[in-house]
């Protein structure tokens, strides 16, 4: 039996998940500290936030939890060839992502927008032996393809606990794993309503899920998503309507997810060539799965070879 508590934070469904009731409390309250933290240092959304300081200013010393997520982010741009690449914010906020989104689909207007390329991640200088962070002109971070994912890892390591993590469904586990495994249900329905839904079992490491399909808002250029991509701004092609990946960590499966997205119909190969299980699935619901992802007959899916 599996006993869990969720919350709301960050602007998704937060839940954790023990075996063990009596350390369901201690592994929440981690949970909730954790992400008031991550919030209060890299929210691009507050102007209080650490992120948002160094965004106007360019520069400054900054906290432990902020240098690691930016030490995560540049580290995830370096592995993924540059297709997730925490300078991506100014593209974002160009797109008309530029503030909380709650606040950016309740728009009545449809705002003029443009598709700015990222500045790349070559241009965040890190000194760790001052925690110092400085930006090249014009450079504007944002974390959200990294920093939840990381804060999911985390978690799951500070409990003293067996336990799955899920911060707005990227999965960490974590501790010996139940006899068969913590059962995941990935879905194309963030809310948890797609009956097709395939549940799969993971023992450890992480697993994420990119979509096209849920943080989209309207525009004077039409209806946008926010995977964009860094070299030009421009919000990735509807190859695939989401990706989900199992992997080492959150982390790596939340990046791998996010750069197949951006590479289109070159995802399948590159997901092989980093020995990475995972499930595309296009916009008509077809079913891709590669890297040793569970397949399953009576559905939709088909295995690459």
């Amino acid at each position: 039996m599996f006993h869990s508590d969720s919350f709301d934070a960050l602007g998704v469904r937060n839940q954790v998940v023990v075996a063990d009731e009596d350390a369901l409390a201690a592994a929440a309250a981690i949970a909730r500290r954790e992400l008031e933290a991550l919030d209060a240092a890299a929210s691009r959304f507050r102007s209080d936030s650490e992120l948002g300081i160094i965004n106007r200013v360019g520069h400054g010393t900054v906290s432990p939890l902020l240098f690691e997520l930016l030490e995560a982010a540049v580290a995830a741009a370096r592995w993924s060839g540059g297709l997730v690449d925490p300078t991506i914010g100014g593209s974002l906020r160009a797109a008309g992502y530029d503030r909380d989104f709650s606040v950016v689909v309740r728009r009545r207007v449809a705002p003029r927008v443009d598709f700015v390329p990222a500045t790349g991640w070559r241009s965040v200088r890190l000194d760790p032996a001052r925690a110092f962070v400085s930006l090249a002109p014009g450079t504007e971070l944002d974390l959200g393809a990294t920093a939840k994912a990381h804060a999911a890892d985390r978690i799951a390591a500070a409990a003293d606990t067996p336990v799955l993590v899920s911060l707005g469904g990227d999965i960490a586990v974590a501790g010996q794993p139940p006899p068969d495994g913590w059962p995941v249900a990935v879905t194309d329905d963030s809310r948890g309503l797609d009956t097709g839904a395939q549940v799969v079992s993971i023992r450890a490491g992480g697993l994420a899920t990119s979509s096209t399909s849920v943080r989209r808002w309207r525009t004077q250029r039409g209806e946008l998503h926010h995977l964009l991509d860094p070299a030009t701004g421009a919000p990735a092609a509807p190859v695939w309507r989401t990706v989900t990946v199992a992997a080492g960590t959150c982390l790596r499966a939340n990046v791998a997810a996010t750069a197949a997205v951006l590479l289109g119909e070159a995802a399948p190969g590159w997901l092989q060539s980093k020995r990475l299980p995972a499930r595309l699935v296009r916009p008509d619901g077809a079913v891709l799965a590669v890297g040793g992802w569970p397949f399953t007959a009576n559905s939709q899916t088909t295995e690459a070879r």
